[in-house]
């Protein structure tokens, strides 16, 4: 290599200042694949076209400048991946069990995809789901409803995993780690279906607080726990499986590979006798058992995404209050990413306007606690739906580094090395390519990058390369003729997001290229 940065540079010698901070903000969208809802766009697509409608929601998220997606691989105790564990989902093929032909892995892919457009790619895990009421199909002999029907309920028309059942929250478990071992995914992601929301004892009837309602049947893991020796009342045994649960997955997680971020996206009220003045509604707490505030409490969680999905304006459930609330709840400093309700946008009466999610992110930048958000769904960017896309690329003006997660640890990267070149095979006249030779230990995750053109600083992300054959880690950046590349600041990020030290390239480096 020829052409090598001089890595004693400090930022004086950039001549015209430093670069300005590397902008941070996780950018996402949940990518649902129950009931079809974003993708594949409905059951029995050939691969094909299942293939094109990843690449097109992928480049649709790149041109946003998102720096996320959250894909759903486990909507019902089922895989959007080939699975030792669950059948193929009929979301995939339109019948459960029923591999694509020809064979491929749609989460391969979709991790692929967003990895060389910058883009981190977390797995949405439905933790008890067992079957949905928009599934049509026969289930598969090897779902858990068919190999152990012990531990599955029926309720409300769903299928439900007991979560008092420890067959259950183990399958959980182990497919989960099945994922994190076999692929290169950036986050683990559960939704907020722990226990399933209550069904009422007569639905015609007007719903209140003191509508009475079915009891889940898990009158059998009940009475076992009670006759081993067990003291909690009913309701805290309930929640206590849900917390278990999710201890377990941090801990696992963590434990195979550290930098995966564990994420969690709960309803968005939280317990009601913490509540702010003026707060009302459902009782994630009281109903689905689930004790969001003791994991925040505890740190079991890299992020919490508490889906807000009202407006502004609504008192009763004030997204701004909400917001303050989880804020306050989070004594462990974990990162606050809310979910937004973008797919009420759309074309009934009660659509909301574009502005209402732009003011919502307006208001969470005022806050430093909120490092980011997640759109609820993928579907109302892929169609613009009242020109949400076009008012977001006015929101998201640069891409942006998702937040660092430095609990998790630190590698502490070294500059890497930047070499010039201009010969090539297939290179026209003029054309250049960078060199980012990676000599850390431990490899960068990606790389930031400021580059300067005339009086103002351009930011962008890449994915680093990997080693081949032995050789140094190397990321190649391409440059046209008429592209003027004068200085460039180009910045390790560790896989924990942390920033490493700087490699400096001026104008003199560019010059000396061969």
């Amino acid at each position: 290599m020829v052409g090598c940065a001089d890595l004693a540079k400090s930022p004086a010698d950039l001549g015209a200042g430093n670069p300005p901070p590397i902008p941070r903000e996780f950018r996402a969208a949940w990518i649902a694949t129950v009931a079809n809802i974003d993708w594949p766009s409905k059951r029995g697509l050939s691969v094909e076209q299942q293939k094109q409608e990843i690449i097109r929601i992928v480049e649709r998220a790149k041109t946003l400048n998102l720096n996320a997606l959250i894909f759903q691989v486990r909507p019902a105790a089922d895989a959007l991946y080939p699975s030792g564990f669950e059948p193929w989902s009929e979301y995939l093929t339109g019948e459960q069990g029923k591999a694509p032909e020809p064979t491929y892995d749609p989460l391969a892919m979709w991790i692929e995809e967003a990895h060389k457009r910058g883009i981190e790619l977390h797995a949405w895990f439905n933790p008890y789901r067992a079957r949905h009421t928009s599934a049509k199909g026969a289930l598969a002999r090897t779902h858990i409803s068919q190999t152990q029907p012990a531990v599955v309920k029926e309720y409300g028309g769903f299928l439900w995993m007991d979560p008092g059942e420890p067959a259950a929250s183990q399958r959980t478990v182990d497919v989960i780690l099945d994922v994190v071992r076999r692929y290169d995914i950036d986050g683990v992601h559960v939704d907020d279906y722990f226990y399933p929301y209550p069904v009422p004892v007569n639905a015609a009837a007007p719903a209140t607080e003191n509508t009475p309602e079915v009891d889940f049947p898990d009158e059998i893991s009940w009475r076992r726990y009670q006759l081993a020796g067990g003291k909690l009342g009913r309701v805290d045994w309930r929640r206590q499986n849900v917390n278990d649960l999710i201890e377990r997955i941090h801990i696992a997680v963590h434990r195979e590979k550290p930098e995966i971020r564990f994420g969690v996206s709960p309803f968005g009220l939280g317990r009601p006798d913490r509540r702010p003045a003026g707060i009302a509604g459902f009782s994630q707490y009281d109903k689905l058992y689930a004790d969001v505030e003791l994991w925040l409490e505890k740190g079991w969680m890299d992020y919490l995404a508490p889906q807000l999905y009202w407006p502004i304006d609504q008192t009763p459930q004030a997204f701004g209050v909400l917001m303050e609330y989880w804020i306050g709840q989070n004594t462990s400093g974990r990162h606050i990413w809310p979910g937004l309700f973008t797919s009420r946008i759309d074309s009934t009466p009660k659509s909301w306007k574009p502005g209402e999610i732009l003011n919502q992110i307006g208001l969470m930048r005022t806050r430093k606690s909120v490092g980011g958000h997640i759109h609820f769904s993928m579907v109302a960017l892929m169609e613009n739906r009242q020109g949400i896309g076009d008012q977001l690329l006015m929101a998201y003006l640069t891409p942006a580094l998702t937040p660092a997660m430095p609990w998790l640890g630190n590698d502490e990267l070294p500059a890497p090395k930047l070499n010039a070149r201009r010969e090539g095979p297939g290179r026209k006249q003029g054309e250049l390519a960078i060199d980012i030779v990676d000599t850390a230990q431990t490899p960068a995750r990606q790389f930031a990058i400021w580059k300067r053109q005339q009086d103002n600083w351009h930011f962008t992300i890449h994915r680093a390369g990997s080693a081949a054959n032995g050789k140094s880690r190397i990321t190649t950046l391409q440059f046209g003729a008429d592209e003027r590349v004068s200085n460039m600041v180009v910045i390790p990020i560790d896989r924990f997001g942390n920033e490493g030290l700087p490699a400096i390239f001026t104008a003199a480096d560019v010059a000396k290229a061969p």
